[in-house]
């Protein structure tokens, strides 16, 4: 089996990484290639989508410096969702792509809410209607680019493109259709109702597969500029958070994972969809056929700790350049010294307004119970603390479904113990790290390809890539300590609420 190789590509909003993985399990070689983002006024974020394949080809070519491109077997993806880039009959590219990060069609958002309903939305699509999604993004295009609309022949997501580059061929997966505000997700088809109530056509949407399907072969010309055989299978693949799922381990029904990266989120492996009164969580399609994956995200997790670094902690970088340390080392040094709940320090963790479990984008961060005693140190450690809070309010929504006593924690802020610790203790819930904590993607991506090349029977070849570490276990003291807390926290984000757009000018 370790004859065969695989290749995984991870097709991320700052650059595509490019995995070569062993059929045992083993990352054989690694390369990641950037590519610009396009910031306009208005909320508007876009990509070239030939960036997106040219990083591919050249992330290809690199891995087979290396290794024989006649042992790779198959090739799969997992890539950045929510986006829209219309292509022609011809498969070229109608202008770039608008990326998930894009706002424009808040209005666009506004009228589909009212016109299905958000109940009602909530209920076909397992997520709020939203301007973040694909279809506001297609009915804003319409609206606003009529002549591109019409000369668009399908609406197609980011590892999508690079399918149609490989084989020819126009699809997308279920994983990445949930993502579009425009899939049924019980019934696994694009939902007429929604797709009449924003006035779009049904046929400018792809054909949907399942994520491990093999969609094609390398065409001719995709082989000789990959440097690979025309005998690779190429693999649907998936969306990066239903992706992220399959990587962390969670393969079975009641299964969960904490990502602690920039943005932080709380999701799983669920038998059936799930919804909550408040819409707190979403709801993908599962890459594993027949399951979901219920998903709770906050904006502000890692990013709220490097702002604290990049505004306060000066001093400490240069100490670091000095002694040739990371700088979160001595960051953790200073947090450890100050005990649970940070001596009554709060921190709202909303600089990016905020999506679970406030769903507010007027919110904002605040510090609160701020006295003479605090220190740094004490600053630190509750924005920590704060983030933490938040993500157990997630993993409350998810636990009024099922019981939750271990997480899987993935993603690079879960490097660090201590902040292994902090969310072990505000959450109660034991902690265990696998030994590649940002690969998670990657690894789905190669389960898949491996899977729809017939190499692995079921998805618990996810294993042959995993080795966990020893638990982290909550500390039962400080676990009392943080649920106090915790009702504190709430209820100053709801005694602030009314404040926010105030506060902004709005």
């Amino acid at each position: 089996m370790s004859d065969q190789y695989l290749i995984a590509y991870d097709i991320g909003t700052s650059g595509t990484k490019a995995s070569l993985y062993s059929a045992d399990g083993r990352m054989l070689h690694r390369c990641t290639v950037g590519y610009e983002i396009s910031y306009r006024s208005g909320g508007r974020v876009e990509q070239y989508p030939d960036d997106w394949w040219n990083a591919v080809v050249t992330a290809t070519r690199k891995l087979t410096e290396n290794a024989d491109g006649r042992a790779v077997a198959a090739v799969s993806f997992s890539g950045q969702m929510m986006g829209c880039l219309l292509i022609d009959r011809d498969g070229k590219p109608l202008g770039n792509s608008i990326i998930w990060a894009d706002t424009r069609a808040q209005d666009e958002a506004e009228i589909l809410s009212k016109r299905v309903g958000e109940e009602r939305g909530y209920q076909i699509l397992g997520h709020r209607i939203s301007c973040s999604y694909s279809i506001e993004k297609l009915m804003w295009l319409k609206k606003n680019e009529p002549e591109r609309y019409e000369q668009g022949f399908k609406m197609i997501q980011a590892k999508d493109y690079i399918i149609l580059k490989m084989t020819g061929r126009v699809v997308s997966d279920y994983s990445d259709g949930s993502g579009t505000n425009g899939m049924d997700l019980l019934n696994n088809c694009w939902s007429r109702e929604v797709l009449d109530a924003a006035g779009l056509d049904m046929d400018k949407m792809p054909e949907l597969v399942q994520s491990a399907e093999v969609v094609g072969h390398l065409t001719k010309e995709a082989a000789s500029l990959l440097h690979l055989s025309e005998d690779v299978k190429v693999v649907a693949g998936g969306g990066d958070g239903p992706c992220a799922t399959l990587g962390s381990g969670c393969v079975r029904n009641g299964q969960y994972y904490l990502t602690f990266g920039t943005s932080a989120w709380v999701s799983g492996t669920s038998a059936q969809p799930r919804a909550d009164e408040k819409h707190i969580l979403f709801t993908f399609s599962h890459v594993i056929p027949g399951m979901y994956s219920p998903t709770g995200t906050m904006q502000a997790a890692g990013s709220s700790y490097a702002y604290m670094k990049r505004t306060f902690c000066q001093e400490e970088i240069q100490r670091a350049e000095q002694e040739k340390r990371n700088v979160y080392d001595i960051l953790d040094e200073m947090i450890e010294k100050i005990p649970a709940g940070s001596d009554h320090l709060l921190y709202l963790p909303y600089l990016n307004g905020e999506r679970a479990p406030r769903w507010n984008p007027n919110a904002s961060g605040a510090f609160l119970g701020m006295t003479m005693e605090h220190t740094k140190a004490h600053y630190l450690r509750a924005a920590l603390e704060g983030v933490a809070m938040n993500l157990d309010l997630i993993l409350r929504a998810h636990r009024e479904h099922e019981e939750i006593n271990r997480l899987i924690l993935t993603g690079g802020g879960a490097k660090g113990d201590i902040v292994a610790r902090i969310l072990a203790d505000v959450t109660g819930c034991e902690m265990v790290r696998p030994d590649h904590v940002e690969d998670a993607t990657s690894m789905a991506a190669a389960v898949l390809a491996g899977f729809g090349a017939g190499i692995y029977q079921n998805f618990d070849a996810i294993n042959l890539y995993l080795k966990f570490g020893q638990p982290i276990r909550p500390d039962e003291q400080n676990h009392k300590i943080y649920q106090k807390l915790e009702k504190v926290f709430d209820d100053v984000y709801y005694a602030l609420e009314p404040c926010f757009k105030e506060i902004q000018g709005k």
